[in-house]
């Protein structure tokens, strides 16, 4: 929690813009005033803008709806060039060179540097209810996380409540109402009956979701049956959803966490041993077959070894219409980690699917930059040590998951561009242009094109970026990436419009986030339907009989 305190939460730190040390003595109504004074200071500071507050002590910035950048180098995913940007009411109006404004605009220098796309994160769960707890970043401050380092938007997983897809949805609206940026929803399927099914269409059709999500994992709690999950993936493809799948066999990996378990295994690494790849990979198989069967598109989240990567990269070899989301995490570690013999450093790493061993990541690395895999999300989900220490004594209560929205943007620009295998485009590509196609929001998002959002970010690739917990934005005490130092720095972000990070400094507004809902049928349902006529067509059937 120490590195929120003062740059995030305002009304903890509002003493911090009075000196200290002295003691004044005032009358009991002089001291009532100054009371219900601090009380309204404080509700204009949280209402209005979230100020980052440093050892200086308060800094508040006019903000302006327009904006010019300047001297850059303008990124899209298609193609790159020298120009001005030119913000207004929270949108983009003009790339062009040498813009000329009036004095009433805000112009920032960015030559030498690269504007492009804010990231787009399509794999998050904030105030998610799971294991006996819930993750400790809400949609305030896992979004501030995410603004500090250059994700605008993100979609988030609705879990129903007690297999209720309707009540969940409203129970995620209510959460997210003291958002800072932009997001979105999927929303998790875990049983299968009438009303999941009229409500899913009230979903995709009524409140902007296109994507819903199936568990083959967490058996007795999230996982679904495949007879389940086939009604399900018949459900989406009529309604234009895109079914995502967390692919892991749950009944082998409840034998496996049973079996490890009684061979004196408790500790984290207990986890991975318990879930090998093999499992991913059966999973990741079984559920492209079962969607190839249904002829509707496949998501597979979290793709975290080279198992599952296999059956991804056959698939789309033979012309299967399924995307492959790899995270970050699963692209810069290796499982080693688990076995450090300290528990509080293993534990932060234990998620689902496990981290792998080394050769995986870098084979994920690879697909990403051919093009096999899509996008990079993060599975933010993010618990702190102490919501470990729950499985201290058994890896199977070690709540799953770990960080990343704020730190996605610079493990990737580390890997990907420093290490020489994508261009700038691409980068751009993989951490928002696809996302926004894919979820059928692009143009609006994941562009620097007249008429888009202005969510932008500002790339210093001379700067310097280190991760580390001490200053990182989220709520947990830990962050997997401790210690990661990289050439590359995101010094502004600019949200709807507005510069909500700038050289260290974050200035974000609680309340102001936008939902973004997420029109049907996107692009990967283009041409299905010719492609189940050809197929009846090739059944050669019915066959006409004599009748005798």
């Amino acid at each position: 929690m120490g590195a929120m305190t003062g740059r995030v939460y305002v009304r903890a730190e509002l003493a911090d813009c009075s000196r200290r040390g002295r003691v004044v003595i005032v009358p009991l109504q002089l001291l009532q005033l100054l009371i219900l004074l601090q009380l309204v200071l404080s509700a204009v500071a949280d209402g209005i803008c979230g100020l980052d507050v440093d050892k200086e002590g308060c800094q508040w910035e006019q903000q302006t709806s327009k904006l010019l950048i300047t001297g850059g180098i303008v990124v899209n995913a298609d193609r790159q060039q020298q120009a001005d940007v030119y913000i207004e009411d929270g949108l983009i109006r003009l790339v062009a060179q040498n813009i000329k404004v009036s004095d009433d605009v805000r112009i920032i220098d960015a030559t030498g540097k690269f504007v492009m796309p804010g990231g787009i994160d399509p794999h998050t769960h904030m105030e998610m209810p799971f294991m006996g707890t819930q993750t400790s970043d809400d949609f305030f401050t896992g979004q501030a996380a995410a603004l500090a380092g250059g994700t605008t938007m993100h979609i988030d997983f609705a879990l129903p409540i007690d297999g209720d897809i309707a009540a969940g949805y409203e129970s995620y609206v209510k959460k997210a109402e003291k958002s800072c940026m932009d997001y979105s929803f999927h929303m998790a399927v875990t049983t299968w009956n009438d009303n999941v099914a009229k409500d899913m269409e009230n979903l995709v059709k009524e409140k902007g979701i296109n994507s819903f999500k199936f568990f083959l994992a967490y058996k007795g709690s999230l996982m679904v049956t495949d007879e389940q999950f086939l009604q399900g993936l018949r459900k989406c493809k009529e309604l234009g959803a895109l079914a995502q799948v967390h692919a892991e066999n749950g009944d082998a990996v409840a034998e496996g966490q049973a079996r490890i378990f009684a061979q004196g295994i408790t500790g984290p690494e207990g986890h991975a041993l318990s879930r090998p790849s093999l499992l991913e990979g059966e999973a990741t198989g079984r559920a492209i077959k079962l969607a190839q069967f249904v002829n509707t598109p496949l998501y597979v989240v979290h793709v975290m070894s080279t198992d599952a990567l296999d059956e991804i990269s056959r698939a789309r070899a033979a012309g299967v219409r399924v995307v492959g989301e790899p995270v970050a995490s699963g692209l810069a570690l290796n499982d080693s980690v688990l076995w450090d013999p300290d528990f509080m450093t293993a534990s932060k790493y234990v998620m689902s699917p496990p981290i792998r061993p080394a050769g995986h990541g870098e084979a994920l690395q690879a697909a990403l930059a051919n093009g096999v895999l899509q996008l990079v999300g993060t599975d933010h989900c993010a618990f702190n040590s102490k919501q470990k220490a729950a499985g201290k004594s058994d890896f199977r209560l070690i709540p799953n998951g770990v960080n990343g929205i704020e730190e996605r943007m610079h493990i990737v620009w580390d890997l990907m561009v420093n290490s020489g295998r994508v261009s700038v485009m691409d980068y751009v590509r993989i951490t928002s242009t696809a996302c926004a196609q894919i979820f059928n929001i692009y143009p609006q998002k994941g562009a620097i094109l007249p008429g888009s959002d202005a969510d932008i970010i500002i790339m210093n690739p001379k700067g310097n970026t280190r991760i580390s917990a001490e200053t990182h934005h989220s709520t947990i005490d830990t962050n997997i990436y401790e210690g990661w130092s990289m050439k590359g720095n995101i010094e502004t972000t600019i949200s709807q419009g507005k510069v909500v990070w700038d050289k260290g400094h974050l200035n974000v507004e609680r309340g102001v986030g936008r939902y973004i809902p997420l029109p049907p049928f996107g692009p990967l349902f283009d041409g299905l339907d010719k492609l189940d006529s050809a197929q009846l067509k090739a059944f050669r059937a019915p066959v006409q009989r004599a009748v005798e």
